[in-house]
């Protein structure tokens, strides 16, 4: 139930123009202080991972890892999608409220 949650708001913040996908829109979300909140697919590479796990650091956004790539893909309507930024403060603050509550 709570993953539906977290993926309907995904895509809600798409449909609203509110997200960057892909790792260089997620990249560039970040370092121009756009992203609020960074998802990175569990199937990401450990490279991946770890790239975004210290970018994400060092700018203080909130990243998790959730999702399958298909998963991410399918809630923003696209492909795949190996990461995700939400540049919305409502939004991201919503996603990651379920997030915590799922453990993610």
């Amino acid at each position: 139930m709570k993953q539906n949650k977290i993926l309907s708001l995904v895509g809600l913040a798409t449909k609203a123009g509110k997200t960057a996908s892909g790792e260089f829109s997620t990249e560039k979300s970040v370092k121009e202080g756009k992203a609020s909140l960074v998802i990175v697919s569990v199937e990401s590479s450990e490279n991946t991972k770890k790239k975004f796990t210290n970018m994400c650091t060092f700018y203080k956004v909130p990243m998790y890892l959730y999702g399958t790539k298909d998963e991410l893909g399918a809630a923003m309507g696209k492909e795949f999608r190996a990461s995700l930024a939400v540049n919305d403060r409502g939004l991201a603050a919503a996603i990651q409220k379920h997030l915590d509550e799922l453990g993610a």
